[in-house]
């Protein structure tokens, strides 16, 4: 079936909340969602690019945005950066709606700093938004989500966070760790219905200020937000997998291994003279997350090993 004629996905009857949904990417998430009929939980605390100050406004606008275009939404002003503020934000989802089916967390921080003069507290500052706002939203969600057997989870990295960045030693380290999270939420998600996976997404927002994009591509958020909405959809298929959305192309990152090499023993020489063939990964290892990534991992390497003790050393 082609796509124009294809059925429209729709989210009547479920409710999401998206973070940081007050601008840029998080406002462009909720009004899709709840353009195909979600009822959202608007959660935006309104502060500076650095995280610092509140304002219920911008939450508050596009709530009044939503419910113009004839959906239902409601705003709330709570942090992801504290326990409290993320028992908040679920919250407001049960207490005016009775459910919780779609988190988003989107919201996040920038507090710019080279590795050599970084402050400790920019760092745990960066770290309690996107890692720690992460695991403060998704803690009080996710048993929820388990008992009704029923849940789509989409958690935010960034190219930063895969392949690192100048002077964001802190933004790069969460966004790392929020794949971890995702990790282990589509693990354990799995035998209950719940489904997680992480969108690394690229636009030009507010996040942008100090970067020059006048030689950019289109990067709007709406060129990001239909991949969100799918993850965000009872049709997602897939779990604990990366989804690249920037500049119109959509990709899906993944982590791999060289088939390596293995040996009875080794030592410090032996390393170094087999770097090449421990390098190689023109023929890469991928161990998907669900079902069983983990043990897959440890399986194969435990099989190379019984065979290399057999044989003498393998190439892998």
């Amino acid at each position: 079936m082609s796509e124009t004629f294809a059925p429209q996905l729709r989210f009547d009857g479920r409710v999401a909340v998206v973070t940081g949904a007050g601008r840029g990417l998080g406002r462009a998430y909720a009004q899709l969602l709840a353009s195909r009929g979600a009822k959202v939980v608007v959660n935006d605390a309104g502060g500076g690019l650095d995280g610092t100050g509140v304002d219920s406004g911008p939450a508050e606008q596009v709530v009044a945005e939503i419910t113009a275009a004839g959906g239902q939404a409601v705003a709330c002003s709570a942090s992801v950066a504290t326990r409290e503020g993320g028992q908040a934000i679920v919250g407001a989802a049960l207490e005016c709606y009775g459910r919780i089916d779609v988190l988003v967390h989107n919201a996040g921080n920038v507090r710019r700093g080279s590795l050599k003069e970084m402050s400790y507290e920019d760092f745990e500052a960066v770290l309690d938004v996107h890692l720690r706002g992460a695991f403060n939203v998704l803690r009080p969600a996710f048993p929820v989500m388990c008992q009704a057997g029923y849940g789509r989870i989409v958690l935010t990295s960034s190219i930063g966070g895969l392949y690192g960045n100048h002077n964001v030693a802190n933004y790069a380290a969460a966004k790392a760790g929020v794949v971890g999270l995702a990790n282990v939420a589509a693990l354990e998600g799995a035998a209950e219905g719940v489904r997680c996976n992480v969108i690394v997404p690229a636009a030009v927002t507010r996040m942008a200020e100090g970067i020059d994009t006048s030689a950019y591509p289109p990067m709007g958020s709406e060129l990001v937000a239909p991949v969100v909405g799918w993850l965000a959809h009872e049709s997602c298929s897939v779990t604990g997998e990366l989804f690249i959305a920037l500049a119109g192309r959509v990709a899906r990152a993944v982590v791999a291994e060289s088939p390596g090499v293995c040996r009875a023993s080794w030592t410090i020489e032996d390393v170094g003279s087999h770097l090449d063939a421990i390098r190689y990964v023109e023929a890469p290892l991928i161990f998907p997350v669900v079902p069983d990534g983990h043990a897959q991992h440890i399986r194969y390497s435990f099989e190379l090993a019984q065979r290399c003790g057999d044989q003498g050393a393998l190439h892998g």
